[in-house]
């Protein structure tokens, strides 16, 4: 029996894994992909044309950033579904306006008229009934500490470069964020309660939580 059919995980989910940077989300989509033979949908950080100067001056490029952001994640979602599902979704669009554009506008580097035009274009693209919320979220999770460890151990240069101080304020905003989180149902997922890397079965328990949050949410619908 396949992992699919032992979990009760339907052909055509759309599960999307948020969580702060350095907490996994790629390996975490890799693992469940694989298990299930699904496809994946990848955040494109290399061939994103803002990044590197948005973290030279945040200031600046915070507008054009989250901008880029909004319309890369909202054709990808509508690809998605167009074809059918089965999709493994390496970060959330939901994260953009309730994380990051918010946080630049509180901390003065996104100013309130970009803000305001950001949130109006996210709300008439996202929070409408015609838009297609993903079945569950998967919510990555783990002490600071651990997160920063992470970061230094992966070890892109602009993130390096970016002041501790940054990374503190995005874990506490990521927390309020999914303390508040109701587009989809929610799977909290400690960062150390598996190891991929070392024990692929690790994916299992978290394959099973996914099936029964599905069926439940698909069921209620009925």
């Amino acid at each position: 029996m396949n992992l699919r059919n032992r979990y009760n995980i339907p052909n055509d989910a759309v599960i999307t894994i948020a969580g702060t940077v350095g907490v996994g989300k790629s390996t975490m989509t890799n693992a469940i992909a694989n298990a299930l033979d699904f496809r994946t949908s990848f955040e494109k950080v290399e061939s994103n044309p803002y990044l590197d100067k948005f973290y030279a001056d945040f200031k600046r490029w915070s507008f054009h950033l989250q901008i880029y952001f909004l319309a890369e994640r909202f054709k990808e979602q509508k690809k998605i579904f167009e074809y059918g599902g089965g999709f493994i979704q390496d970060r959330s669009i939901y994260e953009d306006t309730g994380i990051f554009a918010k946080m630049h506008f509180e901390k003065g580097t996104m100013t309130k008229v970009d803000y305001e035009t950001y949130t109006n274009l996210f709300e008439a693209m996202v929070m409408t009934p015609y838009f297609p919320h993903p079945d569950v979220l998967i919510y990555l999770e783990g002490s600071l500490d651990d997160i920063l460890k992470r970061i230094k151990y992966r070890g892109r240069p602009m993130e390096q470069q970016t002041p501790i101080q940054y990374w503190e304020e995005m874990y506490g905003r990521y927390e309020n964020w999914i303390n508040n989180f109701n587009a989809c149902p929610v799977i909290r997922v400690n960062i150390n309660d598996y190891d991929l890397l070392t024990n692929q079965e690790s994916i299992e328990p978290v394959l099973e939580r996914i099936g029964q949050s599905i069926e439940q949410t698909r069921m209620s619908k009925k």
